[in-house]
């Protein structure tokens, strides 16, 4: 085992032991799908030092979002800052077990071993638009915030027109987020804006470079406690080790950016 799960496996430990509860128990997630590549490392972690199982479905944060104001059952949800906050606001989301876990960051993603276009400040992000044949970007309408935000981008800086003829939005369900880049892939789109923690796990594609500062968005991710939750201190011990300091090492690896605690 290397020596960061050792320390995770540990931190878990005495994170269950803390809580008081001696029985196993099978926790539901509902989380994002950007958060796909860092979960699938951390549960297996936190299922051995636990005992306790999670199972986990991952979506658009729109979706789940509205799963949770639907009650579907679930112990965790995690989805944006200001989501979370309304689901909370609205009773569903225990408002006193809301953590921040970590910052997502948008980017550009090219097939694998295609040339990298000049990104590094605002004005070589409108000439490599107005340049490429095709950019692609999830499509609002899905829920997502990435698709929300680079519509809104374009619109800001009054590129839509420009633009709309070589726009592809990519409509996939989100429960596969590493397949919302697979026309990049392909080749049939040459390039699309979207979080880089997705980006980290398509296969195929690469990272051509964050978004310029001036116009980066970075979502903060937080989770919490499903007010459905039937076993509240599991949830509560399952979100304190994803958000814990030692967890950090694995998120960053995986695409994410620290954010302040709360």
């Amino acid at each position: 085992m290397s020596g960061l799960r050792i320390v995770l496996a540990g931190l878990v430990i005495a994170t269950i032991c803390g809580g008081g509860s001696a029985d196993a128990a099978a926790i539901k997630v509902l989380a994002s799908g950007s958060l796909k590549g860092a979960l699938s490392q951390l549960i297996p972690d936190f299922q051995k030092a636990s005992g306790d199982t999670a199972t986990i479905e991952y979506g658009p944060a729109g979706a789940i979002t509205g799963r949770i104001q639907k009650d579907d059952a679930a112990d965790v949800v995690i989805v944006s800052k200001s989501q979370i906050e309304k689901l909370a606001g609205n009773g569903k989301v225990l408002p006193g077990s809301i953590v921040n876990v970590a910052g997502i960051a948008l980017g550009i993603a090219v097939r694998k071993g295609a040339p990298k276009p000049d990104i590094s400040s605002v004005e070589a992000f409108k000439r490599m638009l107005l340049a490429a044949r095709s950019i692609g970007y999830r499509d609002p309408a899905t829920g997502s915030t990435s698709g929300t935000y680079t519509a809104s981008l374009i619109e800001r800086l009054d590129m839509t027109e420009d633009l709309k003829p070589k726009l592809k939005l990519d409509r996939t369900e989100g429960d596969a987020p590493e397949n919302v880049f697979r026309t990049v892939a392909s080749g049939e789109i040459e390039m699309q804006i979207g979080q880089i923690t997705e980006i980290a796990i398509a296969p195929g594609v690469e990272l051509a470079g964050p978004l310029p500062a001036e116009i980066q968005n970075t979502t903060v991710m937080a989770a919490g406690i499903a007010a459905t939750s039937n076993a509240p201190e599991i949830a509560g011990a399952f979100i304190r080790f994803i958000s814990s300091s030692s967890a950090a090492g694995v998120l960053k690896a995986t695409g994410f950016v620290a954010v302040k605690e709360n």
